[in-house]
């Protein structure tokens, strides 16, 4: 069961950030001409990487909303429930008419889907996360945990493999007239998964204990349970912002990978798919990364592994940037490796660690509006901000800047948080028993 689970999990966030990152490819790609064509290029790529950032406001939304009723109807319920909405969300967008059919009501309209998928991936984390970790046994929670975390980046070498092929395969025409929406169609996969979660899964664990806990229908005078997220902002403020913080420079560096620099090293003369494989083999070594450093965790405790990978990423942003201003193969390659290392490093023990900074009844809640803080915050407005910076400063140092800035918030916020998980000892021997 536990390994149904975890392949139930991986399969769960896969597929969702597939659905949430192809919208990042195709804005850095093709959104710029295909829904704002009235504009000039450089404000239809600022536009396209605006409406990318809108789907990031929504996810704090989704992560109130369905933490709300993931601590209240359970973590599997609320995360088919996510599944579905994001695979029609992302459907549609593959069925949306463009700028030149419909006019105005085009952006409008994907914008309105961003924001539906927005709200789907706030609540998804919760209920992929929770439901892998809850499962697990504690002295392998950061383990099992990484199955949720490995999503991302798999989704992106997914989502990258989808548009190296088309690519390949189409004219550059035809991958602007329609080819771009093959990869938003393919999403109805995740409505069938949702669905089989639904039939096949159980719940956590710790959510039937809770269930099991709380007062009948026919107990005396029961009292009226505060809202769950209430109850977290209550009971775990601190710990609510210092998730958030945590998490604040991997999505300020992973965006700026993803989406800026399919823009960036565009003006530099590479081409498209040239960059889209540097960043599969990137996403490829943090897939690695990620359960070796949260297997570690599990020996040696979540923050001795942490703090170390927040210094290696803050040492590493200046030379990450140097390194893909080459524009040489070898030099992007290099820099990509590095950053895909550093973030698997950080990212990998993060879902075992936040499950455990909260208690069972406010967990689903306290652990995704803090995830959604930071990454609303961090990653949803990085590849336009980094824009922004680039064609203000002309020099790609200011984006380098704004990724060591955010990396010292979250190695302060690891440092000020308590160790939630101290190693099983091994085995004393025993005197006795050897002289017996």
């Amino acid at each position: 069961m536990l390994r149904r689970v975890a392949g139930a999990a991986l399969s769960a966030s896969t597929l969702e950030w597939y659905d949430f990152y192809i919208y990042g490819t195709a804005a850095a790609l093709v959104f710029n001409t295909v829904f704002f064509p009235s504009v000039s290029p450089v404000l239809g790529t600022l536009a396209a990487f605006a409406t990318f950032g809108v789907g990031f406001l929504f996810r704090p939304v989704g992560g109130i909303v369905f933490g709300h009723f993931g601590d209240r109807m359970g973590r599997k319920k609320l995360l088919v429930v996510a599944m579905v909405m994001m695979g029609v969300a992302t459907t549609l967008i593959g069925l949306l008419p463009t700028y030149g059919t419909i006019g105005a009501a085009a952006p409008i309209l994907l914008v309105l889907l961003r924001c539906v998928q927005g709200l789907a991936i706030g609540g998804q984390y919760g209920g992929a996360m929770l439901l892998v970790t809850e499962n697990a046994p504690a002295h392998k929670r950061g383990f099992y945990g990484s199955f949720a975390q490995m999503g991302p980046s798999l989704a992106v070498i997914l989502s990258n493999v989808v548009f190296l092929v088309l690519i390949a395969v189409l004219p550059a025409e035809a991958f602007a007239a329609w080819g771009w929406r093959v990869p938003f169609l393919l999403s109805v996969i995740v409505i069938g998964l949702g669905l089989y979660v639904q039939l096949k899964l159980e719940d956590t664990p710790d959510f039937r204990a809770l269930q099991d806990s709380a007062p009948t229908a026919g107990a005396a005078a029961p009292t009226r349970k505060r809202s769950p997220l209430i109850e977290a902002l209550r009971t775990h403020p601190l710990q609510i912002l210092q998730s958030g913080g945590m998490i604040l420079v991997i999505q300020v560096y992973y965006y700026i990978l993803i989406v800026f620099m399919v823009s960036y090293v565009g003006t530099l003369g590479v081409a498209r798919s040239t960059i889209l494989t540097i960043i599969l083999i990137s996403s490829a070594a943090t897939v690695l990364t990620i359960p070796l450093f949260a297997a570690l965790s599990d020996r040696i405790g979540r923050k001795k592994v942490l703090v170390p990978a927040a210094i290696a990423t803050l040492l590493s942003a200046f030379p990450f940037f140097w390194l893909m201003q080459t524009a040489t193969v070898p030099g992007m390659l290099v820099g990509a490796l590095i950053a895909g290392v550093v973030l698997g490093g950080l990212y990998g023990p993060m879902a075992a660690f936040f499950t455990e900074m909260f208690s069972t009844g406010v967990r689903y809640s306290g652990a995704s509006v803090g995830y959604q803080l930071g990454a609303v915050i961090g990653g949803g407005f990085a590849p336009l901000i980094a824009a922004s910076l680039l064609a203000w400063s002309g020099t790609i140092n200011a984006v380098a800047g704004f990724v060591a800035l955010a990396a010292v918030l979250t190695l302060v916020s690891i440092v000020t948080t308590k160790e939630s998980y101290r190693p099983v000892p091994a085995a004393k021997p025993n005197p006795a028993r050897e002289s017996a």
